[in-house]
């Protein structure tokens, strides 16, 4: 299996690229998707918010107010990082077994749409090749 890096800004063709990786049968993995999930009420990274972060940052319906909590970190490079500890593992958790479950039903090629691929560098190790739209 090869996994591949898509990166590239904000409405740079992504999910037009997406697309024809898709017509051409590959499996697709959207970290922001990812990233939405792992922060959901009822996993790890939701508690570890409220408890790093207090409950100011959720909705009435108990969901992380993601304008709240982006407000709180905008500034503050400290509260950025304790943030990205806390979800940066649990979102590599689920993209790994995302890709298993790609890999166990037989596909050749991953596409991992990852927005900050370059900005982390984390990941370009595990990429056999990387794709920048622009």
């Amino acid at each position: 299996m090869f996994l591949v890096g898509l990166t590239g800004g904000i409405a740079s063709g992504k999910s037009s690229v997406i697309q024809v990786f898709q017509q051409l049968g590959c499996a697709v993995i959207d970290v922001d998707i990812i990233a939405r999930h792992v922060v959901q009420p009822g996993y790890p990274a939701h508690r570890r918010i409220v408890e790093a972060f207090g409950t100011e940052v959720l909705l009435e319906n108990g969901d992380i107010d993601r304008k709240v909590l982006g407000d709180l970190i905008f500034n503050q490079p400290d509260r950025r990082h304790l943030l990205n500890s806390i979800t940066h593992p649990e979102i590599c958790k689920e993209m790994m077994k995302e890709t298993f479950k790609y890999f166990l039903r037989g596909y050749r090629y991953v596409i991992l749409d990852i927005p900050l691929l370059f900005e982390t560098k984390k990941l370009l190790k595990y990429m056999k090749h990387t794709v920048v739209v622009y």
